[in-house]
């Protein structure tokens, strides 16, 4: 009982400290469905024929309520819903992963004990009991109650102006916790003779893949019909993003492969259509593979030296939209400012890991500096920039040449260059952002037709914003 009340008031009561502090944003509908712009592919559009910018704070508990993180207690703690989006529109976020957690039951020592999770998509009728002492899934049969929620928390964040990623599976637990006892897809807790376990070793990695049997192909039809009732559930909502499966390993590419375009296929009958995710795959995978993708959208792990996607990250080349997502490239334990518009200035879109604790505490950074790069991305021209390493001494240039520039100088007060050489004679406009007092400061006009030398004018990281 006391687990239980420490596992409420921790979830609960942790977001709603930061109420008194929030002063809740005029935000727009989300308008959609989005689409990759063909004309800069780093971004969507949302047919209005501008580019949105995705950043935003996601958490494990976001959709169903979930023990994850938390000292435990069923039912599970209840999640503050409306606190979690007043705290995204007091920090001007767009995006967040509305995240899936498969089995009703499981241990973890992150803190120790045991954890619970609810609702989830099939209904619980017996006959019999399941291994968490339940009546076991008849996995033919769908739980209104979590199509339900599913579809008010995508409509409450839309009218926001809030995008949401929906995550159809999780495979981050299967590998690391003891999820596939108490798992739908276990022989002993559904009523309709399923085992996607195949090789009997208690960790249920097969259910992310493409079994080559009967059995396997029974599963596959299963996963299929539950895509099939989400999609049913939102395609008519336009702030709707998939995300087939949460660090799955290298061994569920191809499954996910063909789940992109089982999505791709089944909402092209429907009236809308929602671009689709594929992130890294913990632990084991590569990059590569979700380059190689069908998706529309990516998330990246760190990568080798070449693609730091923490500490200096790669230049998008405009062959898939990137969200950079500290979850996969540091869990819930890294994450400021300067990442968020280093990622900017490259052409990323980003989504920052929260434990949703009370403010003042390290993740007001990444919180404010995603605010601050979504205030720019409407600001400037953003359909027609793009990065340009190059034309800063600093490296971090997102830019129009000869129109408009966003340059960050991650360190300390200091000089840099920016090479206006092609633009002798025009004058560009000057202003730079104290990133971390997160207030503006006018600077002189300049004039192009050299290397200009800039002095930040306060101490700490700085942006210069240069436009004609």
């Amino acid at each position: 009982m006391c687990k239980h009340l420490y596992g409420l008031v921790r979830q609960t009561v942790s977001i709603m400290l930061f109420a008194p502090l929030w002063t809740s944003m005029a935000l727009s509908q989300a308008r959609g469905p989005l689409k990759v712009l063909e004309s800069n592919p780093r971004y969507f559009t949302d047919g209005s024929g501008k580019a949105i910018y995705l950043a935003g704070s996601h958490n494990w508990g976001n959709f169903q309520d979930n023990g994850h993180r938390t000292v435990g207690g069923d039912p599970p703690a209840v999640f503050d819903w409306g606190g979690y989006l007043n705290l995204l529109g007091r920090f001007n976020h767009n995006f967040f992963r509305l995240w899936r957690w498969e089995t009703p039951k499981w241990t973890d020592e992150d803190p120790p004990g045991v954890k619970y999770a609810r609702p989830h998509p099939w209904m619980r009728t017996g006959p019999g009991l399941a291994l968490d002492h339940k009546p076991k899934f008849d996995l033919t049969r769908f739980d209104p109650e979590y199509f339900e929620r599913l579809k008010k928390r995508v409509i409450g964040a839309g009218a926001r102006g809030i995008y949401v990623s929906i995550m159809l599976f999780e495979g981050w637990g299967a590998q690391n916790l003891d999820v596939w006892e108490c798992h739908p897809f276990h022989g002993n807790n559904n009523i309709n003779g399923i085992e996607a376990d195949a090789d009997r070793d208690g960790r249920g990695l097969e259910f992310y893949t493409l079994q080559n049997s009967p059995m396997g192909q029974k599963v596959l039809e299963l996963q299929e019909a539950y895509v099939r009732k989400v999609i049913d559930t939102v395609n008519h909502l336009d702030n709707v993003v998939y995300e087939v499966c949460n660090e799955a390993g290298p061994y569920s590419t191809e499954w996910q492969y063909h789940t992109i375009r089982f999505i791709k296929n089944y909402e092209s009958q429907k009236a809308k259509q929602h671009p689709v995710g594929m992130t890294f795959q913990h632990k084991g995978g590569s990059n590569a593979a979700l380059f190689d993708s069908p998706a529309d959208w990516i998330s990246p792990n760190p990568g080798d030296p070449p693609q730091s996607y923490l500490e200096d990250p790669p230049a998008n080349s405009g062959k898939k939209v990137i969200v950079n997502d500290t979850d996969h490239l540091c869990g819930h334990s890294c994450g400021d400012a300067i990442w968020v518009w280093k990622s900017f200035c490259r052409g990323l879109n980003v989504l920052f890991m929260e434990e949703l604790t009370p403010s003042p505490n390290w993740r007001d950074s990444a919180r404010t500096g995603m605010g601050q790069v979504r205030r720019y991305a409407e600001k400037v021209d953003l359909i027609a920039m793009t990065p340009h390493n190059e034309l800063s001494s600093t490296r971090y240039c997102l830019a129009k040449p000869g129109f408009a520039y966003l340059i960050l100088q991650p360190g300390n007060r200091g000089q840099f260059r920016v090479d206006l050489r092609e633009f002798a004679g025009t004058i560009f406009q000057v202003e730079w952002l104290d990133i971390q007092a997160d207030r503006t400061v006018p600077g002189k006009p300049i004039q192009g037709g050299e290397r200009v030398l800039f002095d930040t004018p306060f101490s700490g990281p700085a942006v210069l914003y240069l436009w004609r």
